[in-house]
């Protein structure tokens, strides 16, 4: 049977992102939005849940320059775990978002724009100056959507 490995939210940046570099030189970036949780009928506010992501080369460095603390991102990707052994002997897991999309919704300075990461290939745009240069270049991210398959209701598990 297969399985499906998908997470698709939005939410705002908690803190700027820094880009780190890898020994081969890769970019990546690791940064949590804020998701709000279905708030309880008792409950005054939602609870946020902090959900830590990650984005690697041109999405990364695209981030690094105009994501902001703040900013709705809207993130697609699929949920990796790791562990590491501390310098005690103590394991830590972490279970985090790889980003294949990443999509700056709105910016505090009221622009908007996009990154995008689909494997090896990648392609973003700054952010828009007119809404007809926005139509412009999203048309010319969008075709990544060709590629996803049809399903038929006979696929769905329910």
């Amino acid at each position: 049977m297969a399985s499906l490995n998908r997470w698709v939210g939005t939410g705002r940046l908690g803190k700027d992102i820094e880009v780190r570099k890898t020994q081969s030189d890769l970019s990546v970036c690791s940064f949590q939005i804020a998701c709000d949780r279905m708030k309880s009928k008792n409950e005054e506010e939602p609870d946020p849940d902090w959900i830590t992501c990650v984005a690697w080369r041109q999405s990364a460095d695209y981030l690094g320059q105009y994501a902001h603390k703040g900013d709705v991102l809207g993130v697609d990707g699929s949920i990796q775990t790791r562990n590491y052994d501390d310098a005690q002997g103590k394991r830590h897991y972490i279970t985090e978002v790889k980003c294949d999309r990443v999509t700056i919704i709105s910016s505090r300075n009221g622009q908007s724009s996009t990154a995008v990461n689909n494997g090896s290939q990648t392609a973003y745009n700054e952010p828009q100056e007119s809404p007809a240069k926005a139509s412009i270049k999203r048309s010319e991210i969008d075709t990544s959507a060709s590629a996803i398959p049809e399903i038929s209701s006979d696929d769905l598990p329910f």
